[in-house]
């Protein structure tokens, strides 16, 4: 009886309506259960159903019921009515779409692929406040990737030592200083006194280079804190903040977008903690659908990996990911489901992790120029310094907007010469 209760939630024939949400599921069924027994499972579950039939449905609420319409094993497409769903609300999306699911002693395996988002819930949500071409305005720069690095080590160092790793690097023509995620207020490095020390240096670097800076402060702490955090940014002339968007959670990403708002800041997401449900293509649930949960959110940049660096990061995923965050519209195709963002603005990519010198003609050639180029190793461990280190990243995306070699460029360029006799054009592992 059970069994026929869940292919209730099996139809083949249903055509979803332009305001259902559609989640793409790679499912694996356990010994002894089909796929449509499966499948039965994680629509009931997500929606109206249970282990068994209730004598309190009606009519109207079968109405609500999710429906698993496309089944082409392992791949599996379920519409979800959007009256399911709480307008702005994303906790409550994401513990329908993405809750008890994965715990059910039917399902081997499950992974959360891809969510097709309806107007009525896209237009509930603010997206970024700035996007690339707001980000670009503050910085004065039109046609080249951003720059960003992290002091290392990440961590342990004091407030005054990193407020001078900051004006080395923006002496050397970054962009912008940025915390790592594991950096918030230590003992060693609190944040107010980290915050007042560099900026104090990005002013004074900002007069000598005659170019804007700025810096990627990490306030992830408890909400109210984050807020407090923020605050403080904006009086001490920030234009950002950073958060650990998962760690933190996705009701802080929201409480501080709001303040964010009305400060005028800008969000920078750090991923950190993803690939403990995004790395096992099997289980858990999709970078993809990560980032597009933090555009709807309203970050206005996010790290979505590098291909030829130190994470694993594929090469489908990436440039999908880039898609995702940047496109107005998103056709489909495949383990891809179509994405109209209704005028919601794109997102910055950030190609981080294990990059150097040597590695960015191929990351501009995967991703272009509307990125962020993070390096940190790649800056702080050439052999002249941090300094020497931030001139030969820019000297190398200088070379590859012209055109020339990396090889050919260093000739001239000490800089970027002492980078590749260090690095080359190696891979980190």
């Amino acid at each position: 009886m059970t069994t026929e209760w869940y292919l209730d939630f099996v139809d083949a024939d249903y055509r979803p309506s332009s305001d259902d949400l559609i989640a793409l599921f790679r499912v694996e069924p356990a010994r002894g259960i089909s796929i449509a027994e499966a499948v039965g499972r994680i629509a009931s579950e997500s929606s109206i159903g249970t282990w068994t039939k209730l004598t309190t449905m009606t009519p109207e609420k079968r109405r609500l019921m999710a429906k698993a319409f496309f089944i082409r094993k392992p791949w599996v497409k379920v519409a979800y009515p959007v009256e399911l769903f709480e307008a702005g609300n994303m906790p409550q999306v994401l513990s329908s779409i993405a809750g008890n699911i994965f715990g059910m002693k039917a399902i081997k395996n499950l992974r959360l692929e891809d969510v097709s988002f309806p107007p009525a819930l896209i237009k509930s949500f603010p997206g970024p406040q700035f996007g690339i071409e707001g980000i670009r305005k503050i910085f004065g720069v039109k046609d080249r990737p951003l720059t960003v690095t992290v002091p290392k080590p990440k961590v342990g160092m004091s407030s005054e030592e990193h407020a001078a790793a900051g004006y080395e690097a923006w002496l050397g023509g970054l962009d912008l200083l940025k915390d790592d995620e594991n950096l918030s207020s230590q003992s060693f490095n609190q944040f107010e006194r980290r915050a007042r020390l560099s900026f104090k240096m990005r002013d004074k670097a900002e007069k000598e280079t005659g170019e804007k800076k700025s810096y990627l402060i990490n306030v992830t702490a408890e909400t109210r804190e984050m807020l407090r955090r923020a605050n403080l940014v904006k009086k001490l002339g920030g234009e950002y903040v950073m958060v650990d968007i998962l760690t933190a959670g996705w009701a802080a990403v929201q409480t501080l977008r709001e303040e964010c708002e009305r400060l005028g800041l800008a969000i920078h997401a750090h991923r950190a903690f993803h690939a403990a449900f995004t790395r096992n293509r099997k289980h858990g649930m999709s970078m993809v659908v990560v980032a597009k949960v933090a555009r709807l959110q309203g970050v206005d940049q996010i790290h979505v990996g590098t291909v030829v660096g130190k994470l694993e990061s594929p090469r489908e995923e990436v440039l999908t990911l880039k898609e995702e965050i940047t496109s107005d519209r998103v056709k489909g195709s495949g383990e891809i489901l179509p994405q109209d963002w209704c005028g919601i603005k794109p997102v910055f990519p950030v190609s981080s992790g294990g990059l150097h010198p040597g590695l960015v003609p191929e990351v501009m050639k995967l991703l272009g120029r509307d990125i962020l180029i993070q390096a940190g190793g790649g800056v702080w461990g050439h052999p002249d310094g941090g300094r020497a280190g931030a001139m030969a990243l820019r000297q190398a995306i200088e070379a590859t907007l012209d055109g020339v070699s990396l090889t050919k460029y260093a000739e001239s360029h000490r800089e970027l010469k002492r980078a590749l006799e260090t690095w080359g054009y190696s891979r980190p592992r």
